[in-house]
């Protein structure tokens, strides 16, 4: 414990220097938090009292990282709302489907394409199916693209990708680990996770008119404790009934963002946000072995991403029609959730766990490392590419289409 807190102060400097490198030229800070993140770590030198190994730290980077993916979900809730979910309900459902339907039925075909067993196989479609909350979450707050129309459908699909993530990873459970997965429990695990979410919403839309009389706080201490303690209460217990510790955070966002002291936990929460939002990328990075990043799982990591990139957009097209988005929104929603990141590590392991074929490990590192890279790009060029796509596919409007039908021209 000696060298912890220099430990520390080395990976913030770094972490500092990479996001000064991404401002001068302009780019996505993401990219540089995982890139120098993977510069470093285990297989990195000690030079004197510099050890960017980050051996005695991980540990502590790892959990300042978790806290990070944390305020990132819990302010992109407070930029939403509870009643902007509740009205898009229908919609959300329909979209969730269609996004996992899509994805996780071109995850099984590249599976059973490529040689795999059915077990491995599995594990495949898992990690292609499920995005990052943490990119997309950071991404959207970068771009302010928070008001936008599609991003409704974008938690939405976060929220039922958690609840997919919940069913399918005690079905995986006991199929690789124990090759047997009981249906009960199964449903038992399903039903849980989408009581527990809907009961936050209901009862803490209900619960708005307490809420602001509690928070009628004028220290800025006692209200940063009263804000943190439910943060991560909330959080943690979400994560003790399998479901991810994220989505607690942004339904706890989504309540508070109902009541009369959403601004001035946005600002509170800001600078938390920022810093801890870039200690995760960097961990994540750090988690990352470039040596590892070789052999057949680069030919298998290229087939996913591409797999990836068709399976996104065109959910995010169907998504988004379903809704009667624009094409250019309906774009949007492809182009955003295309990041991949936690979710698909802990399907890689849970692989590794159960023994299966060692290609599962590196395959995951280097296709979450891509569109960990990538997702954020597409998004922010997200114009430029519809509209050298719509040159090709015509995509037309439903709101334009349904004007020309009443139209006196036609």
């Amino acid at each position: 414990m000696d060298h912890l807190v220099f430990e520390v102060g080395l990976a913030i400097v770094l972490i500092a220097a990479a996001g000064l490198i991404s401002a001068k030229l302009r780019f996505s800070v993401i990219p540089f938090y995982i890139l120098i993140g993977m510069a470093v770590g285990p297989h990195a030198m000690e030079l004197w009292h510099f050890d960017f190994r980050f051996i005695e730290s991980a540990p502590f980077i790892d959990f300042m990282g978790r806290i990070g993916v944390l305020f990132l979900l819990f302010y992109l809730g407070l930029e939403f709302s509870v009643g902007r979910l509740i009205k898009s309900g229908r919609s959300i459902v329909v979209g969730g489907s269609i996004y996992i339907g899509i994805n996780f039925t071109l995850g099984l075909a590249l599976g059973f394409l490529s040689g795999f067993a059915v077990a491995e196989t599995l594990v495949i479609a898992g990690i292609t199916t499920i995005s990052s909350s943490a990119i997309v979450a950071k991404v959207l707050v970068d771009l302010k693209r928070t008001a936008n129309p599609e991003t409704e459908m974008i938690l939405g699909i976060i929220m039922f990708e958690d609840v997919f993530l919940a069913v399918y990873i005690s079905i995986l459970s006991g199929l690789v680990l124990s090759d047997s997965s009981s249906i009960g429990g199964v449903l038992m695990s399903a039903g849980i996770a989408l009581g527990f979410m809907l009961m936050v919403i209901i009862v803490g839309r209900k619960a708005v008119p307490l809420l602001n009389r509690i928070l009628r706080i004028r220290s800025n201490e006692l209200f940063a404790l009263v804000i943190f303690g439910s943060l991560f209460l909330v959080a943690g217990f979400s994560e003790t009934i399998h479901v991810a510790e994220a989505i607690g955070a942004l339904l706890v966002g989504l309540v508070l963002a109902e009541t009369e002291h959403a601004k001035r936990i946005e600002h509170l929460i800001m600078p938390f946000r920022d810093f801890f939002g870039a200690v995760f990328f960097f961990s994540f990075g750090l988690s990352i072995d470039p040596l590892a990043l070789g052999g057949s799982a680069v030919w298998l990591a290229i087939a996913a991403v591409i797999v990836t990139l068709i399976g996104n957009f065109s959910a995010g097209m169907l998504a988004g029609k379903t809704s009667k988005l624009s094409p250019k929104a309906s774009a949007n929603i492809g182009l955003t959730i295309v990041s991949r990141g936690e979710f698909s590590i802990i399907m890689a392991n849970l692989g590794k766990d159960g023994g299966l074929e060692e290609i599962l490990q590196p395959f995951a590192a280097l296709y979450v490392l891509v569109l960990a890279i990538l997702g954020p790009l597409l998004t922010k060029q997200s114009k430029p590419i519809f509209n050298m796509l719509n040159k090709i596919f015509k995509f037309k409007d439903p709101r334009l289409r349904s004007q020309e039908r009443t139209s006196p021209e036609h």
